[in-house]
């Protein structure tokens, strides 16, 4: 299993710790920053670790800030993550279970070591049930692609129909 790990400056600490627990458990996994307290942005490395997971060369993601908030809303651009902020253990199960999550958000405000230990432990124990659920997950991943950038070709494709209707509706008039 291998896992991309990203978080900010708040959230810093809490990663250098579950970076070790994760490893321990003979985990594969790759930090992209940052590296230390210094003020910094947490997009910067919430797009990162978001689109590795996105591309497939991750399994899953974790990223961390200080209250998880910024860090859910900026994986969560990008298409194919579905990025859970997560508090407790019942949250993490539920995430993977019914929401399929591929990246575990954790407040460093809110969840200490132990605590983030036991809700990656039961986040990575869980798996998607399916069904219903995928029928959600499947409606999700529809709707995102209405807003994902088209290939050039398919934007001049748009082009050409709406200029067809034009033309066409002039040619009724008449």
């Amino acid at each position: 299993m291998k896992i991309a790990i990203g978080s900010d400056h708040r959230g810093v600490e809490l990663k250098s710790k579950l970076n070790k627990f994760l490893t321990s458990k003979k985990i594969e996994v790759k930090d992209f920053g940052t590296k230390g307290k210094k003020s910094c942005d947490y997009p910067d490395f919430g797009f990162k670790v978001a689109e590795e997971v996105a591309k497939g060369n991750f399994d899953f993601g974790l990223l961390i800030c200080n209250t998880g908030l910024g860090m859910s809303i900026t994986a969560n651009k990008v298409k194919g993550v579905r990025a859970a902020l997560c508090i407790n253990e019942k949250l993490a199960e539920y995430a993977r279970r019914h929401n399929d999550a591929n990246i575990l958000v954790l407040s460093a405000e809110f969840v200490n070591e132990e605590l983030g230990k036991k809700i990656i432990e039961t986040w990575l124990k869980a798996n998607f049930e399916g069904n219903r659920h995928k029928r959600r997950v499947d409606k999700i991943t529809s709707y995102e692609s209405k807003f994902v950038e088209r290939e050039p070709w398919e934007l001049e494709l748009k082009r050409l129909k709406q200029e067809a209707r034009k033309w066409q509706s002039r040619a009724w008039r008449r």
